[in-house]
């Protein structure tokens, strides 16, 4: 085994999960080789994502939590359209953050994959344009671009469809379960001027709503949509999953007919299902998969990348512990993990099914729910919240190890928090 000094670890992806897994390896005492398959660090658009307490935490180990807090979104207004309904529900949307979290943030996936990037840029070795081709169980990885290296551990940080764990366990479908929904997100211009206000359209079987802060420049627009069969389509083909959101949404609204004319013009845009990945073990040998290439609970619905930056803190944190012994490093990471990607994924099932109401109902209760929640006070809110939502009894319970750079032993610490109740635009 090399020590732990010396120890060299590929991570693939640059995203969020793979910059903070990299920060921690490298205070740690591994040396660290990011590979990227993008030119650059990504400013494609992004969306917003949470930050609830443990990954506000991390995040302050850190010292980024400033600037984290510096970019956040200050969404605090919602407005609820209930299709084929003419008077509009508001909702106090600061008194539903604070209910469902003592710490939380929303921010753009972009800044904070950037404000991460920054923390350990110097570092680490980055390897940008570039994407791994195979990877050889005694450690020797090959490139598209770049010569053939060995490394002593490779790690998969590289997203819900990862080119890792295509490698190493096999076809994604193999571990992808479905959950009927989908999720498309478009930049457009803010020319309602939007700051720190979320309008949303809720019909049976489909939400639509756009966001914007007048920091950002422009406005996002997300919707989700339920299908009865899955749809036929390349997670590469973007005029046919453009043409799904059409079918899907048409006649819903006339805000939200502008917003499907934008569909052709839009500088950024993302499809993808809500899919959830179901492996027995997100490790083979050198390998293992962190964040959404390993157990991604659902894009949008089930805390993902606070899930991505707490599992990056405990895989450095556990190679730490064991002075790079991956034999007993990797299990112990997959353990500390498991408790709470299995309770995100039952979080993000739950959420799903609020988000995407199947019945009108289900709208109803979604609208008049939420204005119920920001109107009482901070007390009986958190706890109607509390009552209401799978997410935030679970993450209200849930810790992680403290990992010191140094080799003295780990100790219990506060990391408890609530994920926000499985709510995430990811």
């Amino acid at each position: 085994m090399t020590r732990r000094g010396t120890l060299r670890i590929l991570v693939s992806g640059a995203s969020v999960a793979g910059p903070v897994l990299a920060y921690w390896l490298t205070r740690h005492g591994f040396s660290v080789t990011v590979v990227e398959r993008a030119p650059t660090p990504r400013r494609t658009g992004g969306h917003a994502v949470d930050l609830f307490r443990p990954a506000m935490t991390i995040s302050e180990k850190m010292g980024v939590l400033p600037r984290v807090e510096e970019r956040a979104l200050g969404t605090h207004r919602m407005t609820v359209y209930q299709e084929s309904t003419q008077r509009p529900v508001r909702v106090d949307l600061s008194k539903i953050f604070s209910a469902a979290s003592e710490r939380h943030v929303e921010i753009m996936r972009d800044d904070l994959s950037e404000i991460y990037f920054d923390a350990a840029r110097d570092d680490v070795e980055y390897l940008f344009g570039d994407s791994i081709t195979a990877i050889s169980p005694d450690g020797e990885v090959r490139f598209e671009n770049a010569a053939p290296r060995r490394f002593d551990l490779v790690v998969g940080a590289d997203g819900l469809h990862s080119n890792v764990r295509r490698l190493v366990f096999g076809d994604e479908s193999r571990f992808s379960a479905l959950t009927g929904a989908y999720l498309g997100v478009l930049t457009l211009p803010n020319v309602s001027g939007l700051d720190g206000e979320l309008l949303l359209h809720v019909g049976v079987g489909r939400t639509a709503g756009m966001y914007g802060a007048r920091r950002l420049g422009d406005a996002r627009t997300l919707f989700l949509f339920r299908s009865e069969r899955e749809l036929d389509y390349h997670h590469h083909d973007v005029p046919r999953q453009k043409g799904l959101l059409r079918s899907a949404f048409r006649g819903m609204h006339p805000d939200v007919e502008r917003w499907l004319d934008a569909l052709d013009h839009t500088p950024a845009f993302y499809f993808d299902s809500i899919t959830q990945l179901r492996m027995d073990t997100w490790s083979r040998g050198r390998v293992t998969l962190v964040g959404d290439a390993g157990y991604c609970p659902g894009p949008a619905v089930g805390g993902s990348t606070s899930l991505a930056v707490v599992g990056a803190y405990v895989l450095a944190g556990e190679l730490a512990r064991e002075g790079g012994d991956h034999e007993r490093a990797f299990p112990a990471y997959e353990r500390a993990m498991a408790e709470h990607v299995r309770g995100s994924r039952a979080a993000a099932l739950s959420a799903a099914k609020t988000l995407i109401p199947t019945s009108r109902l289900g709208v109803r209760g979604l609208a008049q729910g939420a204005r119920l929640i920001s109107a009482l006070p901070a007390g009986p809110s958190r706890a109607l919240l509390r009552l209401t939502t799978k997410g935030a009894r679970l993450h209200n319970s849930m810790t992680v190890d403290d990992y010191p750079p140094s080799s003295t032993a780990s100790r219990r610490v506060g990391l408890a928090g609530d994920l926000g109740g499985g709510l995430e635009a990811e």
